[in-house]
């Protein structure tokens, strides 16, 4: 594929992440751990934040698992974890890079936010357990009435989503 073929160009020239990436300084990866608290904080798990913030902010936005794992003083099975928990939800790949036994873990190169945005269910899943929920509730009650609620909010992000979507994707295009 394309985008395996660019990271693994990259790596090539770059072969040192660590020497030749912006994101190895000890600022910016101060910056990344307060970012990776404030996704953690909002409910994403702590060391996937951590781990897509060392991603995103390394040079090349893609990184082996010893330098995840060196970039922030984690264990192989933390990140093997977080790895395989981006990759269930779409933020990042893995690269096989021939001739080495080490794969390279990948933003995608394309806009993977918005394509995570686009191919999660996850508000229209949300919507269908909370209406589930809400079933199991004594109808007229306030409980039920509370998370039915909730199920129409899942259900109105989950309409509105695709035109704010698109609608960043022109904001996106009009920056110079």
């Amino acid at each position: 594929m394309r985008a395996e073929a660019d990271v693994a160009a990259a790596r090539d020239v770059l072969p040192d992440a660590g020497a030749a990436d912006g994101g190895s300084t000890g600022a910016t990866a101060a910056a990344a751990e307060r970012t990776a608290a404030a996704f953690a904080a909002a409910g994403f798990p702590k060391m996937p934040a951590r781990t897509l913030l060392a991603l995103v902010s390394s040079e090349q936005g893609s990184l082996t698992a010893a330098e995840l794992s060196e970039r922030l003083g984690a264990s192989a099975a933390a990140v093997s974890g977080a790895v395989r928990y981006l990759q269930t939800v779409g933020f990042v790949h893995r690269v096989a890079q021939p001739g080495s036994r080490r794969d390279l873990y990948a933003l995608h190169q394309d806009e993977w936010y918005v394509v995570s945005m686009r191919n999660s269910p996850v508000y229209e899943k949300l919507a269908a357990l909370t209406d589930a929920t809400a079933e199991t509730l004594v109808e007229g009650s306030a409980a039920r009435a509370r998370v039915a609620e909730m199920a129409r909010f899942y259900r109105f992000l989950n309409s509105r989503l695709p035109a704010l979507l698109d609608e960043w994707e022109r904001e996106r295009e009009a920056e110079p």
